[in-house]
């Protein structure tokens, strides 16, 4: 799926001129830069593209070229996995047409952006940050977009990510027997992440780091709680069996 959603574009299609042979860009009409533009993204050549339809807007920011070429060099610098420019000119059309029809997209394409750098759940979780952030402003935005529909989606993926970073950290101090910092972990992901797939195992990490710190209260009300909220997971069975044998 990576890289092929450029779906629902209200971008023209013209004809195909052959390849311009004379490689300076300038005194291009914005149609031809388009056209030339186009053709070298139909090749697949992407940065070529972006070449082009960058220097419609350098040439002629105040046509009504402009506004689709910035789009679709974002696209272009997407495709090529150059993140930082296709953030950077998406940045630039989301500024400059907030009313545009292709504004949705751009929040869009700049949120896969940064969800397509994100890391394992054993690293610094700065891009799943920002993608979140990012598809929060679409949905917010444009709540019945095709790509709200799809930001969602990419939501509940990006909430389990970071759930398991925080698992996975406080894993790490319960192994080492370092029980508060175990336990702030693990309440994080209960409080911030509670529908993550991470959600039943925190219960259980919680109730154990609770137990072995002797506060046994707290470990009880922590284990009916994940009795009634997921009575059938394996997680809760552990977390019974545990009590039990308390």
């Amino acid at each position: 799926m990576k890289k092929w959603l450029y779906i629902g574009l209200v971008l023209p299609i013209f004809g195909l001129s052959a390849c311009v042979q004379d490689k300076s860009l300038d005194g291009l009409s914005p149609e031809k830069l388009y056209t030339e533009g186009y053709k070298a993204f139909q090749e697949t050549d992407y940065e070529t593209a972006a070449e082009y339809f960058d220097e419609i807007e350098k040439q002629h920011p105040y046509s009504e070229w402009s506004d689709r070429a910035q789009i679709m060099a974002a696209y272009s610098f997407y495709l090529k996995n150059k993140y930082d420019d296709a953030i950077l000119t998406l940045d630039r059309f989301i500024q400059l047409h907030p009313g545009n029809r292709n504004t949705s997209y751009a929040y869009y394409l700049k949120g896969l952006c940064y969800f397509e750098q994100m890391s394992d759940s054993a690293r610094e979780q700065s891009m799943t940050e920002k993608a979140k952030e990012t598809f929060n402003d679409l949905i917010a935005r444009y709540p019945n977009s095709t790509y709200a529909t799809d930001a969602r989606s990419k939501m509940l993926e990006m909430t389990d990510h970071l759930a398991a970073q925080e698992m996975t950290v406080g894993r790490y101090y319960l192994k080492h027997v370092d029980l508060i910092p175990a336990v702030n972990r693990f309440k994080n992901v209960i409080e911030n992440y509670p529908d993550s797939n991470q959600s039943p195992e925190a219960y259980y990490r919680l109730t154990v780091s609770y137990l072995m710190l002797g506060a046994d209260q707290a470990a009880i009300k922590i284990g009916q709680a994940v009795i009634q909220k997921y009575p059938d997971n394996p997680w809760t069975e552990k977390v019974k069996k545990i009590l039990e044998e308390k």
